[in-house]
C-alpha cells in the first residue's frame, strides 16, 4: 500500500467537501474559533486541541496543518511577538489555509503564521523548492538522478525548511499516525531537531491499546482515517524516550475509544514532552528536595527523588527542575555562595548534607527566600 497517496487523496477530498468519518468530536475554544472562516472550521479533521498549549511569544510549527484551523487559533494566543508555521505535503489543503491567509492577518493586525509544503517526517526539505528545482531540471537518467540528490542533501542542509533549535513549540492534531510506520522515528528526531533547547511538544493523536495487525495496516481506508497507523500506547511513549525528550506525560486520555476495530481500541491521547537544555553538568552546590506524595520518583536522567530529601544535582538538572512540568513538586535549594563550577552529575541517590546548604536560598526558580 502507498501510504502517502491514500492519504494524499483523503485529505485532498476532505479539502473539497466535509469529510465526518476523518475527525474525532473535540471541545475547541469557541473564542477563538470566532474569527476564523467558516469553511476552515468545517473541514478541519483532528482528535484534540493542542492550540492550549500555546503560549505568548511562541514560535509555532504545526505538523499537518490542513486547512489551518489549528495554526489560526495559535496565532491569536502568541500575541505581535509569536508566529506560527503550518507545514502540510497537500497541496488542496495548502490551498484551503492559504485563501483565508490576508483575511486572517487584517483581523489579528498582522500576518503571524505561514504555511510550507513539506513532509513532517523530513522538516529540512522544502517540497516547493524541490518542485521548482525539479521543473528546471527534469530527471531523465541516472546522472540526472545523481545530481539531484546532491541538491536535495545540499538544500536540508545549507537552506532547511524548519531549521535546527529554531521551534519553541511543536504541535499537532492527529496526523503521526499517517506517517509510514519505517518513518515514524525519524519524524520524531525531526521534531527533536528543530525545537530550540528546552522547548516542548505537543501531540494528539490516535494511539491503539494493541498493536494493529498486518492486515488491518494494509487497508487505505483504515491508514488514511487515522486508524491502523496509529502508534500502540506504550510505544507512542517509547518513540520520544528513543528521540532525547524529557518528562513525557499522558496529558489526555480519552476514556473512551473513538473505534473499536477486531477488539482494538483506537482512542484520542495528547502527548507533553520538553527538549533537554543540552548544557553541560556542572556542580554548584545545588540541591533539590521532593514534596510528595510518592516515596521517590526518577527522571527520564536516572536521579532518584526520595521524597523529603535533600538530593545533590547539577546546576542544568536544577534548574530544569525549577520550571516547566516539574516545578511543583520540587524545593530548589541554591547556596548561599555558588561553588566554583566543576563537571559533575550526581550519580542516583546522592544526598546534600544540610551542613552544605545552611542559609540557602529556596524556591521554585532558584533565588529569593521563601
Amino acid at each position: 500500500m502507498n501510504t502517502k497517496a491514500s492519504v494524499l487523496q483523503r485529505y485532498s477530498a476532505g479539502a473539497q467537501a466535509v469529510q465526518a468519518s476523518l475527525c474525532c468530536p473535540v471541545s475547541y475554544d469557541d473564542s477563538l474559533l470566532a474569527l476564523l472562516p467558516r469553511e476552515i472550521i468545517e473541514k478541519d479533521y483532528g482528535c484534540g486541541d493542542p492550540s492550549r498549549y500555546v503560549r505568548e511569544g511562541d514560535v509555532v510549527l504545526d505538523l499537518g496543518s490542513g486547512g489551518g484551523k489549528i495554526c489560526y487559533m495559535a496565532a491569536q494566543l502568541v500575541g505581535e511577538h509569536g508566529k506560527v508555521i503550518g507545514i502540510d505535503m497537500n497541496d488542496d489543503m495548502l490551498a484551503l489555509a492559504r485563501k483565508y491567509q490576508e483575511e486572517m492577518a487584517a483581523k489579528l493586525g498582522q500576518d503571524r503564521v505561514r504555511f510550507c509544503k513539506g513532509y513532517i517526517q523530513d522538516l529540512a526539505l522544502d517540497l516547493s523548492a524541490l518542485e521548482g528545482h525539479l521543473s528546471d531540471h527534469p530527471v531523465g537518467n541516472a546522472a540526472d538522478y545523481h545530481r539531484l540528490h546532491d541538491w536535495i542533501s545540499e538544500q536540508r542542509h545549507k537552506h532547511p525548511l524548519i531549521a535546527d533549535n529554531s521551534i519553541d513549540l511543536v504541535i499537532s492534531n492527529c496526523v503521526l499516525n499517517l506517517v509510514h510506520d519505517d518513518e515514524k522515528q525519524q519524524m520524531i528526531r525531526e521534531i527533536h531537531r528543530v525545537l530550540k533547547p528546552g522547548g516542548r511538544v505537543a501531540i494528539a493523536d490516535i494511539v491503539s491499546d494493541e498493536a494493529a495487525p498486518q492486515h488491518l495496516k494494509e487497508d487505505p481506508e483504515l491508514w488514511s482515517g487515522c486508524i491502523s497507523g496509529a502508534f500502540q500506547e506504550q510505544a507512542f511513549i517509547q518513540a520520544f524516550q528513543e528521540a532525547g525528550f524529557m518528562a513525557i506525560k499522558l496529558d489526555k486520555w480519552d476514556g473512551e475509544p473513538w473505534q473499536v476495530i477486531e477488539g482494538i481500541e483506537f482512542r484520542s491521547v495528547t502527548l507533553t514532552a520538553i527538549k533537554g537544555a543540552g548544557d553541560a553538568c556542572l556542580d554548584r552546590g545545588h540541591a533539590v528536595i521532593y514534596k510528595g506524595p510518592y516515596a521517590e520518583v526518577r527522571d527520564d536522567e536516572d536521579h532518584v527523588y526520595p521524597r523529603g530529601e535533600r538530593m545533590a544535582v547539577c546546576e542544568r538538572t536544577y534548574h530544569q527542575l525549577m520550571k516547566g512540568p516539574y516545578q511543583n513538586d520540587f524545593i530548589g535549594i541554591t547556596p548561599q555562595r555558588l561553588a566554583e563550577p566543576k563537571p559533575w552529575c550526581a550519580p542516583p541517590g546522592t544526598r546534600r548534607p544540610a551542613s552544605e546548604t545552611k542559609g540557602a536560598s529556596h524556591g521554585k526558580s532558584g533565588g529569593g527566600c521563601c
